[in-house]
């Protein structure tokens, strides 16, 4: 009786183990720089999982945190991008930057690598009108439901809405595309 109680609570003391253990490393799924991003991410009726995390630099400087989230996790930013299903960037920042500096790295990751920047150039112009500036904390997200489009929202308050999966695809293609701003930033998000 006495060896069938040692081995329960043993069992239940590596089953303890186990869980914390997990628990532990799910916890820290989100956090990189300081920056703590959630696991998942509400979008529409979809459920996203944080896919990877990295971290923007300029120069010497930690400019944001990157979060990727998608349906089903994904290293292959091809595959990504092609896929018609909902996915997220959001970008937690490590530092203020100007409204003028954030629409000038967009732009110049847009130019680098969006496909067809012709067909989506006024639509791009019209989201830069709405990035405002932003302090440390603060959080942009970009988020692409089929179907709705891709919107922008600054914290929880959505900016603005922009239809189509091309426009979606020259948007994603910032962080994912042959260009990114910086290959740890690219790297880190595909996990």
């Amino acid at each position: 009786m006495k060896r069938a109680v040692v081995r329960t609570l043993s069992c239940a003391a590596v089953l303890v183990m186990l869980t914390a253990s997990t628990l532990h490393t799910a916890a820290l799924a989100g956090q990189l720089e300081g920056a703590t991003l959630a696991d998942t991410l509400k979008a529409g009726e979809k459920t996203l999982k944080l896919n990877g995390l990295g971290l923007r630099k300029k120069a010497l400087f930690k400019v944001y945190v990157g979060g990727l989230y998608l349906e089903s996790p994904s290293k292959d930013a091809g595959a990504i991008l092609a896929a018609d299903q909902a996915k997220a960037i959001r970008l937690h920042f490590l530092r203020d930057l100007t409204k003028g500096q954030l629409v000038e790295a967009f732009q110049e990751g847009f130019e680098a690598n969006a496909q067809d920047k012709a067909a989506q150039n006024a639509a791009f112009d019209k989201m830069l009108a709405l990035v405002p500036d932003v302090k440390t904390g603060s959080t942009l997200t970009f988020t692409y439901l089929p179907g709705k489009g891709t919107t922008l929202q600054v914290a929880d308050k959505e900016l603005g809405a922009f239809e189509g999966k091309g426009f979606a695809d020259a948007v994603f293609s910032i962080w994912l595309g042959p260009k990114p701003p910086s290959e740890d930033l690219r790297k880190g998000m595909l996990g």
